[in-house]
């Protein structure tokens, strides 16, 4: 079933969609489903220099972003051709990360943190999620003051319970132009590599999150798989969501920092490509998808992969 639906065709299809709507992230009337718009995926870190050190190393080379207006923490970027972007976030001053939302994950090297989507109609997902029975919060305001001088604002909401957009992904709304907060990195111009496809989420028990997430979206059943390293796991076609439910490191990984991003995949429309500029060492295929995995000792143990044909 999966090996005629490549990851790309299931973007642009999700695309389609939201352009029909009008809306960054779309309900369809018929099945009431929602499809996702992933925004960024985030990676912390104790300190912003050295995040920027190791993706450089691995060819993806981040631009500086600047502080957040919360006064505590910093950020840089790798912004792909697609509009999504990785981001990398540290404490402003070393050490001193109390006070945000992912102080936890700071306090190491490198780890996978966070994610979100994005929607110009934040109120109608607030609705939305409420009368789903999901819990989220009031809207939030956030800033960022860029190198340049120019602030940019948005609005954002948790959904769900844990750490922001640990489980389920925090909803961002932009209140100046998108294209303010993110670019398309020069690293990664006409790179064989377009965007962040996946997330893989460590869950504690695979069948209840399914259930959290079709409350949450309305989808259909996923496909499930296994996988050796990363035990059992649940993709929702179309969706940049995939579950992952396992003992050895993924067990300890929940253990220490909770149900939260394990891994990302990017999206590669040639894997042979991205294999070769990148110098990737190839996986098994996960439903039917080619995949292959950056270096993971150069980025102090953050899974980071590659996805497609």
């Amino acid at each position: 079933m999966f090996e005629q639906i490549s990851p790309i065709c299931c973007r642009w299809s999700a695309a389609l969609l939201i352009l029909l709507s009008g809306s960054r992230l779309a309900i369809s009337q018929e099945s009431k489903s929602v499809v996702l718009e992933l925004d960024h995926v985030s990676v912390c870190g104790s300190n912003l220099d050295t995040l920027r050190q190791d993706f450089t190393a691995i060819g993806l080379t981040p631009d500086v972003g600047g502080p957040h207006g919360n006064g505590i923490t910093q950020m840089a970027m790798v912004g792909f051709d697609d509009g999504t972007y990785i981001e990398l976030i540290a404490p402003i001053k070393a050490g001193a990360s109390a006070g945000s939302e992912w102080a936890k994950f700071m306090s190491d090297e490198a780890v996978t943190c966070a994610w979100a989507v994005e929607t110009n109609v934040l109120l109608q997902e607030i609705d939305r999620l409420k009368k789903a029975g999901i819990a989220v919060t009031a809207p939030e305001p956030g800033s960022r003051k860029r190198p340049d001088g120019m602030s940019i604002e948005w609005k954002k909401v948790n959904v769900g319970s844990g750490t922001s957009g640990s489980m389920l992904p925090f909803v961002i709304e932009d209140q100046t132009p998108r294209v303010w907060r993110v670019q398309v990195s020069p690293s990664v111009q006409g790179a064989p590599v377009s965007g962040v496809e996946n997330v893989v989420i460590g869950v504690s028990n695979l069948d209840a999150s399914i259930a959290l997430f079709r409350k949450a979206y309305g989808w259909s059943a996923p496909l499930v798989e296994s996988q050796k390293d990363f035990g059992k796991l649940a993709y929702f076609p179309g969706e940049p969501v995939i579950l992952a439910a396992g003992g050895g490191w993924l067990g300890e990984h929940i253990s220490k920092y909770g149900e939260s991003p394990v891994a990302y995949l990017l999206n590669a429309s040639d894997v042979a490509a991205a294999t070769k500029k990148y110098k990737l060492a190839a996986g098994k295929a996960w439903f039917g998808q080619k995949v292959a995995w950056f270096d993971q000792s150069k980025l102090k143990g953050v899974r980071l992969g590659v996805i497609g044909q």
